[in-house]
């Protein structure tokens, strides 16, 4: 289910907006929602930047994953940030964010490693990732010192981005959709079961370029 949302009720001189995902009727993307049960739980901490860019894809990740939790925030209340790091079962949670020099320098605590033997037992993992661009997320990583003792998940092996309606600011820089997907193919061993979240991502990727003028990024 997508997050709580204020009502999708507008004055009659605005666009009509669905009800489900809040986007402009004409540009709405539940039609490239693709219902996936993954084994781990995932947590999506949504910065507040994101919420009405019209690129972003942590939306379309949430309403294509329902074990997923979306939350929108950049400095959490310390208890609040805690109780959903438990979790409804007490699982595991481990931080979907790539080892990064100068941490240090940053403020930023080293995380603890991640035991290769959880990946097992995946239903026993909260997948915790950043919806933001790649300097948000390093902010909310600083601000919330919860996530810094969380161990992180290592992605192995990517695929290029299809993400062409956002600028990289390296090669390997993956949307927030696409890594959660390949986090969660990689943890089950099943890149098949999550190639339909790639197939929808295809989708609103080219749903957005027919909107974007020629040459915009």
């Amino acid at each position: 289910m997508p997050p709580d949302q204020p009502s999708a009720k507008t004055p009659s001189n605005k666009r009509p907006m669905c009800a489900a995902c809040l986007r402009a009727q004409a540009a709405c993307i539940c039609r490239w929602a693709m219902p996936v049960s993954s084994a781990a739980q995932v947590l999506i901490l949504q910065h507040p930047m994101e919420v009405a860019n019209a690129k972003n894809s942590g939306l379309l990740l949430h309403m294509c994953l329902p074990n997923s939790r979306l939350e929108v925030g950049e400095a959490f209340d310390p208890a609040r940030l805690e109780a959903l790091l438990a979790g409804p079962s007490a699982l595991r949670p481990v931080l979907l964010y790539p080892d990064t020099p100068g941490d240090a320098s940053m403020g930023i605590a080293p995380a603890p490693p991640f035991d290769a033997a959880w990946a097992d037992e995946p239903s026993g993992l909260l997948l915790v990732v950043l919806d933001a661009t790649w300097r948000k997320s390093r902010k909310m990583l600083y601000l919330n010192p919860a996530l810094q003792r969380l161990p992180r998940l290592p992605l192995r092996d990517t695929p290029a981005s299809h993400y062409l309606i956002r600028k990289a600011h390296a090669p390997d820089q993956l949307s927030t959709l696409e890594a959660t997907a390949y986090a969660l193919a990689q943890l089950e061993g099943n890149e098949d079961k999550y190639a339909p979240l790639i197939t929808a991502f295809d989708g609103f990727v080219t749903q957005r370029q027919g909107y974007a003028p020629a040459g915009a990024a």
